[in-house]
Parts: structure tokens; C-alpha cells; sequence
């Protein structure tokens, strides 16, 4: 595990300490040293080695229309607000030599993803905006459909993605936006990696082959992920990871919920590695997104426990580096360029499809 992280910064894919911070601390940023209740803080962050994140700039779908782009718009904010008030600790990243560069300066690097497509009010140009503002990728829905995009969790009602929302996955191409497909369902994602010519990511999903969710990668998405060369970053979600706890969990909950350990997601994690490959593996925890995280993994200092449990499994270094952080980066390094011009390009350059 040692020489894995030696190698490259450890990455997750999906953190929601920023909503956290909107509904219990009023949007603060004052006291985030360590402590707290929530998931996250500052030292814990050191403890579970953690080098990049990607915070989640979310607000809730049912916000709608202007008032869920303001929402998302003060996400952003919170962050640019946490790097400034924290700046030995958090660097606000755009790119993979960013992400290095804060490495290099003994920071976390701090990369924003914004989760739902409910978030741009069905606007282009809210989406370019986002861009400019350092936003790395789009979640294509939340837990309901959006006017393009059917969600896993709403019922179908597009077949997948609308002729719009296939144009939205080629837009964020175009700026170098990530296309995410963590909420999406599995028609829309087919239709996703159809159209997208860059690689997609999952920022916080599991694997449906082991446990039956609707918030989970069918095998017939993870097998596509090669040839698209994307990533699926392994969450720790409890409802995700067990069929068991899942169905207590949607139930009544009498009695003891069922118990999930971080066997369970190293679990999830050597099924995606044999069906998608080793290239195509991360981690995104999202913590703070959930009231419960499995035994071991209880917090953003549970990292090392995880890649401790896959080397005991006989991992190699290698294959834990390219888990850890070596592929997500490798994505970004791929999208960099074309979302540095779309950031430094004038608002009337390079005029796209999607105009409106």
C-alpha cells in the first residue's frame, strides 16, 4: 500500500461535505480542522492520505430552474471559500498537473463535480459557465429524470438520453467536461458511451452483479468501459454494496440493520477490476452523502484500511496505484487540453451545436 501511494496521490471521485456544510453549519467554513460529526474534517482527510477530491457541488433536484443553478453556483463558492481559508491544506485544481502541483506543495487538491443535470436548467450556457469556474465533471441526472436524461432511480420515460441530451454528452466533450454516469440508468448510459467520444466516469457507484441496485453498474456497462477507456469509481455506499442491508434499509428497519464491512466493498472492487480491467477502476466514497458507511470504512481516514485489504488479497503496487489515483488521472490528463481552451476561449469562440 506504501509503495502505491508513493507513486501517485490517492483520488476519490465523489464527496458531499460541501451539502453537509450547507445544511448543518449554515455554508461555514470556520472550524473544519478536525472533531466534527461529519464524515469528513481536516485531519481525517491527512489520515486516510487522501491527495486529490473531487467535492461535490450539489444541491438537491428538487431545487428547479434558477434557484438550482444559484444553489449550485454557492457550492462552488463553498469550495473556493474552504481552499482560501484552509490554503496549507486544500488547493482548488482544474487538471492533472494541478493536482500534482498540490501533491508536490503537501496540499489536497480540490476538484469540483456537479451532480445532476437539474443543475443547469436545461442551459448550455450555464454548463459553459461551470466550466469556467473549474467544474471537471456533470453528473447526467440525479435520483429523477431530467427533460434529456432518465435517471436509475425515477421511472423510464426517455429510453435513455433525448437527441438533447446526447448533444449535452457531446458538449461536455467539447469543453472537457466528464461525462458521469453515477445516477444515470443503464439505458442512458449505452447511450452515453455511444455518443461520447471522450472517457466517461462513475463517480460513486457499484456493481450490480453483486448486489442489485438500481445505483449500480450492470457488467454489460463495466465490459464497455475498455474501449471507452473510463473509469468506475468503487463507492462505499451500504445500500449498494448489500443486498441484505438495502432491503432493511428501504424497509422499516426493525431490528439491527444488517452488517457491512469494507470486505464488502474490496469485494465490489475486484469485481469491477476482472470485469472492466485494471485500468478502469477508482474510489469514490462519498462520504457525507449517506448516514452510514461500512464497519472500517466509517470516515475519509478509512483508505488505507481498504488498500491494506486488497493487498492482502495478493494486489500488486501496480493495480493499487492505478485504483487509488493512476487512472482517473490518466482521464484527466486525456480531457485537459480541451477543457483549458474551452476555459481560456472567448465567450463567442468556437460556437457550438448546442446553442441554447
Amino acid at each position: 500500500m506504501e509503495q502505491a501511494l508513493t507513486l501517485v496521490p490517492l483520488i476519490d471521485g465523489h464527496n458531499d461535505w460541501a451539502w453537509e456544510c450547507r445544511q448543518s453549519r449554515d455554508s461555514s467554513v470556520e472550524g473544519l480542522e478536525g472533531g466534527l460529526v461529519t464524515d469528513t474534517d481536516i485531519k481525517r482527510l491527512r489520515a486516510g492520505r487522501v491527495g486529490a477530491q473531487f467535492w461535490s457541488v450539489y444541491v438537491s433536484d428538487d431545487h428547479h430552474g434558477a434557484d438550482a443553478v444559484q444553489g449550485t453556483l454557492e457550492q462552488i463558492d463553498w469550495v473556493y471559500r474552504l481552499a482560501a481559508r484552509y490554503p496549507d491544506d486544500f488547493g482548488i485544481a482544474r487538471s492533472a498537473a494541478d493536482v500534482e502541483t498540490a501533491r508536490a506543495a503537501g496540499r489536497i487538491a480540490s476538484l469540483l463535480g456537479a451532480e445532476g443535470g437539474h443543475s443547469l436548467n436545461d442551459s448550455p450556457a450555464v454548463l459553459r459557465m461551470f466550466a469556467r469556474l473549474g467544474v471537471r465533471y456533470l453528473t447526467l441526472t440525479h435520483a429523477h429524470n431530467t427533460s434529456w436524461a432518465d435517471s436509475g432511480t425515477d421511472a423510464p420515460e426517455h429510453g435513455g438520453l433525448t437527441a438533447r441530451g446526447v448533444d449535452y454528452v457531446r458538449e461536455l466533450n467539447r469543453l472537457g467536461m466528464l461525462v458521469d454516469l453515477s445516477h444515470v440508468s443503464p439505458a442512458t448510459a449505452h447511450a452515453a458511451l455511444d455518443a461520447s467520444d471522450s472517457p466517461v466516469i462513475f463517480s460513486h457507484s457499484s456493481c450490480r452483479a453483486l448486489s442489485d441496485h438500481p445505483r449500480n453498474v450492470p457488467d454489460g456497462v463495466l465490459r464497455r468501459l475498455a474501449a471507452n477507456g473510463g473509469v468506475l469509481m468503487l463507492t462505499f455506499v451500504p445500500q449498494f454494496l448489500s443486498e441484505d442491508y438495502s432491503a432493511w434499509f428501504e424497509g422499516e428497519r426493525t431490528g439491527p440493520a444488517p452488517v457491512v464491512t469494507l470486505t464488502d466493498v474490496a469485494d465490489h472492487v475486484e469485481h469491477a477490476r476482472r470485469v472492466a480491467g485494471v485500468d478502469h477502476i477508482g474510489l469514490g466514497g462519498d462520504f457525507d452523502g449517506t448516514d452510514e458507511f461500512p464497519a472500517g470504512l466509517e470516515g475519509v481516514d478509512g483508505y488505507p484500511a481498504l488498500l491494506g485489504e486488497l493487498a492482502r488479497r495478493d494486489w500488486p503496487a501496480a493495480d493499487l496505484a492505478a485504483l487509488a489515483g493512476a487512472n482517473v488521472l490518466r482521464v484527466l490528463r486525456e480531457t485537459d487540453a480541451a477543457f483549458a481552451a474551452a476555459g481560456h476561449a472567448a465567450s463567442g469562440a468556437s460556437v457550438p451545436r448546442l446553442v441554447r
